[in-house]
């Protein structure tokens, strides 16, 4: 079965400890710690498969042990993994720390993405996924993992002309590698606030706010959240609205925002209007944060 949705990006292992208590510099303190595919693309792809998609992915695994476990992972949960690249380079991982307020610290060794580059979107110049002359038509979750270089050759590429783009930075560090996409057409860019503001150069205090200033800058539609505060879908040409989250306890939150684009993605697939996909979206992400 051929692929209904692309998700290009990082795929690797998620290594995430968590303790109920809130963690200063230094602390010891129990918790559990988990090992699951992780990664911005594979947390959207694995709430897609959810959600009834067949997501396709474009990315880098290596080819160790690590990697061959990962590919068995992921094939297993419903992903279509026949276009991965696969490197030479150790499979990717990512280890974050998350106490009871959130997340402490986190460091993200994704070395073979990197280094990989362009090599992870031949099928989409190949034929296998589409062509120059007959580029893909569907949804693309893309995410800012890629390099800036990368992420500037995909804005201006003919293979991505008719995609319904839909990207995520991979950390507020990474998001101003979207700089290149911002204007371009068919994109849709997922922000929390402090991204928002890397993005645009200005500290403005709301994601309402935030959201205007991007649509000044040129951006064709963004979406931005502030945690449980207000958050906003701006469009070009058709304004901005906002929403409340739903008021939840906390228990987790690396993949909240992932969860919160694939759900939003869904939504309007589905046909529903931009309020509704909104509270939709904000639903399902505060479904994961609680641990529902």
């Amino acid at each position: 079965m051929a692929p209904d949705i692309l998700c290009i990006g990082a795929v690797l292992w998620d290594i995430i400890a968590r303790s109920p208590v809130l963690m200063a510099k230094g602390d010891d303190v129990p918790g559990r710690i988990d090992r699951v595919p992780g990664g911005v693309a594979m947390n959207i792809a694995a709430t897609l498969v959810r959600l009834g998609w067949h997501p396709g992915m474009l990315c880098a695994i290596g080819h160790d042990a690590e990697g061959a476990e990962l590919i068995a992972r992921i094939t297993g949960m419903g992903l279509d993994a026949a276009h991965v690249f696969r490197c030479e380079t150790p499979t990717d991982r990512y280890l974050a720390i998350e106490d009871s307020a959130g997340l402490v610290g986190a460091v993200a060794d994704a070395h073979s993405l990197e280094l990989a580059g362009a090599a992870i979107l031949t099928p989409l110049s190949d034929g296998r996924l589409g062509s120059r002359d007959a580029p893909w038509p569907g949804p693309v979750a893309l995410d800012g993992n890629l390099t800036t270089a990368l992420l500037a050759e995909i804005a201006a590429s003919p293979l991505f002309a008719k995609a319904d783009l839909r990207i995520a930075p991979a950390s507020p560090g990474k998001a101003d590698r979207l700089t290149p996409l911002l204007r371009h057409p068919g994109a849709t860019l997922y922000l929390n606030l402090f991204e928002a503001n890397v993005l645009s150069g200005h500290p403005d205090l709301t994601a309402p706010a935030a959201a205007r200033r991007l649509l000044d800058r040129g951006a064709e539609r963004v979406l931005v959240t502030d945690g449980p505060r207000l958050c906003a879908d701006a469009a070009h040409a058709r304004g901005v609205i906002e929403a409340l989250p739903p008021a939840v306890a906390l228990r987790r939150v690396t993949g909240a925002g992932d969860t919160f684009m694939a759900a939003h993605l869904t939504a309007e697939l589905h046909g529903l209007p931009r309020a509704a996909a909104l509270d939709a979206a904000l639903t399902a992400a505060a479904r994961f944060i609680s641990g529902d």
